[in-house]
């Protein structure tokens, strides 16, 4: 699998984009629904990642900075068909090698606390990632489960 800088408003991401978005907001109350849209997506202020094998996109994943030594993990997403083949995991390490390369302390993210959440949570805690506070301008919310890990320092 070739992982590589893309624009998510590609029509083959934007597919697994709208589709995310949309569980996103059948699994929790639109409240606690962080997933990012397309356009929101194309902020300077995150880089978005593709893995691709065959030209096919399998899996997502962006990484928004966060002042100056830290980022945030968005949009982590692989397709129904492509699961279970190590293929978050991929992402997810060379998600960290970027924000390793930049120079980030942390990386944080936001989740669902609904069971249907309950493999991604088990993929960042197998990565190092640790349960904590509410970060940036998010606000303590029972359907959500925030987690970091720390980089250095």
């Amino acid at each position: 699998m070739k992982i590589s800088l893309a624009d998510p408003a590609d029509a083959r991401v934007r597919v697994i984009l709208e589709h995310h978005l949309s569980e996103m907001l059948a699994t929790s109350p639109p409240e606690s629904v962080h997933a990012l849209s397309v356009g929101e997506l194309r902020h300077p202020d995150i880089s978005f990642y593709v893995g691709e094998d065959g030209g096919d996109v399998l899996v997502c994943g962006a990484l928004k900075r966060l002042g100056t030594d830290e980022a945030e993990l968005k949009s982590m997403r692989t397709i129904e068909r492509a699961r279970g083949r190590g293929l978050a995991s991929m992402m997810l390490e060379h998600l960290l090698g970027v924000a390793r390369s930049c120079g980030y302390r942390a990386v944080r993210l936001e989740t669902g606390a609904e069971d249907h959440f309950g493999p991604a949570r088990r993929l960042y805690a197998k990565h190092g990632f640790v349960e904590g506070e509410p970060f940036a301008d998010y606000l303590l919310d029972p359907n959500s489960v925030y987690m970091h890990l720390k980089l250095r320092g």
